[in-house]
């Protein structure tokens, strides 16, 4: 019997038309493709850890592609998946399963949220299957980086089509859920004062901060080892296994003398989204805010940003909105031009941001 090699771009073309995406012959492994293979892979794992699903992931692109950033774009992937609401944290569910670990993941049940535009954003994943629609439903499926959306036909009961395929619908108001409305200096004012409250800590190895004084346009270059530094900082701390935790921590000449781990208790928030929500609340009340900027083209309006949004923030973005391809900047947004001065009134407010001048970039 003769054997007959494959290519590996027949490989992945095959796996584009299993996972529901058309075959693409430039950059075949692109942000759809590795969304869809998390959340097929997640369907098998879950709940599983993140590092889990990456290395699953990773093994089933063994030898498919040569990208160098594969690890950081499937971690990058996983991310967005938790954002877009088909990945939940242990945080989001509720469980009687004492072997849970509070690192796991799980699948979210399929559900649909209605955008503004009368399109569906689909969410959710199901167990050992390709996909919870119909094959006619699948082939309208409109995929924008990690997420999905399908466009209702003229006339069409759409939503009472996915009713009876068993799809539950997210009002926007839980969907989008996001803290107690306070200003950042009493945000500030609150966690200082548990922080205060806390026990002495001794030394905290390997321990990493945000360095308030440093350009709130470049993110990565805010992160620091303290060395001098006295004050209450946002940081991360290492743990034997698994990602470093989030903290506010309080330094005296670069030591620690006492930490506040996040997510805080009976918190529903993840535990970067209370640290990146403190840190913008800090840098406003140091006369430092973060910014963000905005950009006109092709009759729509773009949102730049330096630094992690909370999810619900990105969220609320991805429902009035689409991700835009990062321009000098973090992370980017495109919103249709009338609803730019809504979403920057709810940046300024609930996030504390000021618009960045025309001119200015970031290092991100």
């Amino acid at each position: 019997m003769a054997l007959t090699a494959i290519r590996r771009e027949e490989v992945l073309t095959g796996c584009r038309r299993t996972l529901g995406l058309a075959p693409q012959d430039v950059n075949p492994v692109d942000n759809a493709f590795l969304a869809a293979l998390v959340r097929h892979t997640a369907g098998f794992l879950c709940p599983c850890s993140a590092a889990t699903l990456r290395s699953a992931a990773l093994e089933s692109l063994q030898h498919l592609t040569d990208d160098e950033e594969l690890v950081s774009k499937i971690d990058g992937t996983i991310e967005g998946l938790i954002v877009g609401g088909d990945l939940l944290e242990l945080s989001q569910v509720t469980t009687d399963d004492p072997s849970v670990k509070g690192t796991w993941l799980f699948a979210a049940p399929p559900s649909y949220v209605l955008r503004p535009s009368g399109s569906i954003f689909l969410v959710g994943i199901v167990a050992d299957r390709d996909t919870y629609l119909p094959q006619a439903l699948m082939a309208r499926i409109r995929y924008d980086g990690h997420t999905r959306a399908i466009m209702p036909d003229p006339n069409e009961d759409l939503r009472g089509e996915l009713a009876e395929l068993g799809l539950q619908q997210l009002s926007q108001e839980n969907w989008l859920k996001s803290p107690k409305h306070q200003t950042a200096s009493k945000l500030r004012e609150s966690l200082e004062i548990k922080l205060r409250t806390q026990l002495r800590s001794g030394d905290i190895p390997s321990l990493q901060i945000i360095d308030p004084y440093q350009s709130v346009t470049y993110y990565r270059g805010r992160w620091i080892s303290p060395k001098k530094q006295t004050g209450m900082f946002v940081g991360r701390r290492p743990q034997e296994f698994g990602s470093p935790i989030w903290c506010f921590v309080e330094l005296e000449s670069g030591e620690p003398k006492r930490f506040l781990d996040f997510p805080l208790p009976k918190a529903r928030v993840r535990g970067c989204d209370a640290a990146w929500h403190l840190q913008m609340a800090i840098d406003h009340s140091n006369g430092t805010p973060q910014v963000y900027r905005v950009r006109a083209r092709d009759g729509n309006a773009y949102l730049d940003f330096y630094s992690p949004l909370p999810l619900w923030v990105e969220r609320r973005l991805m429902i009035f909105g689409r991700h835009a391809e990062p321009n000098k900047c973090l992370l980017s947004y495109r919103l249709p031009s009338d609803e730019l001065a809504t979403e920057e009134q709810f940046l300024q407010k609930h996030l504390w941001l000021s618009p960045a001048p025309p001119a200015s970039s970031g290092g991100n």
